[in-house]
């Protein structure tokens, strides 16, 4: 199959909107402690999405992971031990600084380490971007993407500094800028594993190919093991809270949960849970078809997911107090990076 930018920039941008939508299905549960639901909802995330859907996109999954050498099957979990701790300061965030400022700051991060880092640590930086025009064009639009961000994270704090207590607490109801933002810088650059979790799985990609799977969907095998060590991560931290917080009999509509609507918050997990698992699933679609160049789709991921994340944030009312010149500004910043994502989408086809 020749590969397309133009539809790999589509299939991120579906990424990034199962990305940026996932935590607002968790506003509506009830009564359940953030460990119970965050757990409950990985579950989906981490082990039931992925799963299911490499087993019925993907030829012989079973066969093609049993013919992978250790080395190769171990890295992809490593590194989604780390990006694990990426995740949980991830959800930590939403709380203490909302969708909009939240994504801007750790996705900020993440862009860098996830989109410079894996042409480096193959040796091919320079060949890839430093030489060719089309190189130089993605590196246009990561330098966009980034102002994009800068951009965007300026208008949060202007947002923040504007705000009284109880209009920031109307907001976002934990909303902690200085906590928030120490987590959001930390998650960031953990997040970022993933993408080299990807890049580690690449022999599984061939294999799942000579198996007969699609162009398409060779990616899924890859996420089942970075899931997994991101579950791995997840689950020892919940289950830590649970114990110290006495929590899990909220499982069964017990203590904090008792008159909770079990089957809503069950359903809203899932559906919160599994929205979060596909925006990897057009993520491996959408570096399926950008080539040479598919280290830039992560900076595509994540300026996609700053977008539909400060419309959320607009839609939940979260800027609704600020200045108009806030706001502006905000837009502004989105502006720029719809622009670097046609800037990164034409480089690619340039390649």
């Amino acid at each position: 199959m020749t590969p397309n930018p133009l539809t790999g920039v589509l299939y991120h941008w579906l990424g990034g909107f199962a990305s940026a939508s996932f935590y607002v299905p968790y506003r509506g549960v009830k009564r359940w402690s953030w460990e119970i639901y965050w757990l409950t909802g990985g579950i989906f995330s981490w082990l039931l999405a992925p799963w299911f859907f490499a087993s019925i996109q993907t030829n012989d999954l079973l066969g093609v992971l049993s013919a992978t050498p250790s080395p190769t099957l171990l890295w992809p979990i490593f590194f989604g031990i780390l990006w694990g701790f990426g995740g949980l300061g991830y959800g930590l965030v939403m709380r203490y600084l909302g969708l909009s400022l939240g994504m801007a700051v750790v996705l900020g991060l993440c862009t860098v380490f996830g989109t410079l880092i894996p042409p480096l640590f193959a040796g091919d930086f320079s060949a890839k971007l430093l030489d060719t025009v089309s190189g130089n064009i993605i590196l246009l639009g990561l330098a966009l993407t980034l102002a994009g961000i800068v951009v965007v994270a300026m208008a949060g704090a202007k947002k923040d500094q504007a705000l009284s207590p109880e209009q920031k607490a109307a907001a976002v109801a934990e909303f902690d800028f200085r906590k928030g933002l120490a987590v959001a810088i930390f998650a960031g650059i953990m997040s970022a594993c993933f993408a080299f979790g990807l890049a580690a799985g690449e022999p599984i990609k061939a294999l799942s190919a000579a198996a007969g799977t699609g162009p398409l969907w060779t990616g899924l095998p890859v996420l089942c093991l970075v899931m997994f060590g991101g579950l791995l991560t997840n689950a020892v931290w919940c289950t830590i809270l649970i114990v110290r917080n006495r929590s899990g009999s909220e499982w069964f509509g017990r203590g904090k949960a008792a008159g909770a609507p079990m089957a809503r918050n069950f359903a809203l997990c899932a559906l919160a849970g599994t929205a979060w698992y596909f925006q990897f699933f057009f993520y491996t679609m959408g570096e399926s078809q950008m080539g040479k160049f598919g280290f830039s789709s992560w900076t595509l991921h994540m300026a996609s997911i700053i977008i539909f994340g400060t419309l959320w944030g607009f839609a939940l009312k979260e800027w609704k107090d600020a200045a108009p010149a806030t706001r502006v500004m905000v837009w502004a910043g989105v502006a720029l990076l719809i622009l670097a994502t046609i800037v990164i989408g034409y480089g690619n086809m340039v390649g």
